[in-house]
């Protein structure tokens, strides 16, 4: 946090190239006037008892007062100030976040202040594993389709029967490592259910890139990459090109020791009740591929690899 946010509030910004200005987003001013219209009915609906403050005398103002807010965020008073005035200030991630915390916002309501803090993406919480119950039965209605949940770090968050029939790997992997990127480029060969890999992997990564981007600063995102590049080449080389996609739908082609060869298509789905998730489906393209997954699901016990290293 810096000393500007701390005493004296970052200077507005000038000639409409600030965050909220003309520059990089339009709409400036009507967000700036939500934001002030948000931020003042949060501030008006906790009582200086559920922050455990005295009340005082002569509170004008219902909830609590601006320096109160600034006091308890540790922010400086002319910043918040300006920032529930609407003004075209800058604010760090950091700075929203003790905002946030004052305000007892809720997820719902912390996304929708970075939003209109032209911050968008920095409250979503993507490395939680916290979906919401319909999930797993959801994912199990949907079998013989195998189907999976991820985050945007490419945690596998839950999954059906299906999916572990075609990957069966998930179920066998530390938690640590349930994450289809650090199994895609780790998993030897003989052991790696993705037959075509050397296909698909440049899409994956820059897949993973855009969404990386809105998480640099994050220990658990910089972690993951750290870990790929050190132990992968190949992601290594990707990722040293900065190719940067969107995810799209894919074939991706499933070897299994007993069924043989699975085809499918994929479908990514975010999902609205826990954002950063999206669920990802995999839908047979061929009849033989279809009977294949329905022959796994029939002999779970051939499910696991022949062999061991």
């Amino acid at each position: 946090m810096s000393s500007a946010e701390t005493i004296t509030g970052r200077a507005p910004a000038r000639n409409g190239t600030g965050r909220d200005g003309a520059g990089r987003n339009g709409g400036g001013p009507r967000r700036r006037t939500e934001l002030a219209a948000f931020l003042r009915s949060r501030r008006e609906r906790i009582t200086p008892d559920d922050v455990g403050m005295a009340p005082g005398l002569r509170r004008r103002t219902p909830g609590l007062r601006r320096e109160e807010v600034a006091q308890l965020a540790g922010v400086g008073v002319t910043w918040y100030t300006w920032l529930e005035q609407g003004r075209p200030i800058n604010a760090s991630t950091q700075v929203l976040d003790a905002v946030a915390r004052t305000l007892r916002l809720d997820g719902a309501e912390r996304e929708h202040l970075y939003r209109l803090a032209d911050v968008p993406d920095a409250a979503v919480d993507e490395e939680t594993g916290n979906l919401p119950e319909d999930v797993q039965a959801i994912l199990d209605a949907l079998v013989p389709l195998p189907a999976s949940v991820a985050n945007g770090r490419s945690d596998i968050l839950a999954w059906n029967a299906a999916y572990a029939a075609i990957f069966p790997v998930v179920e066998t992997a530390r938690p640590c490592e349930r994450n289809s990127m650090w199994m895609a480029f780790t998993l030897p060969p003989c052991c790696n259910p993705v037959a075509n890999l050397a296909d698909t992997a440049p899409e994956l990564v820059a897949a993973f890139r855009h969404r990386y981007s809105r998480h640099l600063d994050e220990p658990g995102w910089k972690d993951i990459v750290r870990r790929l590049q050190a132990v992968s080449p190949e992601f290594a080389r990707l990722w040293a090109s900065h190719d940067v996609a969107l995810s799209a739908s894919s074939t991706k082609i499933f070897r299994h020791h007993a069924a043989g060869e699975i085809r499918t298509r994929t479908l990514h789905l975010d999902i609205a009740a826990a954002p950063g998730a999206r669920l990802v489906t995999y839908t047979p393209t061929d009849a033989e591929s279809r009977e294949r997954i329905g022959w796994l699901l029939a002999h779970p016990e051939l499910a696991a690899a022949d062999h061991r290293h």
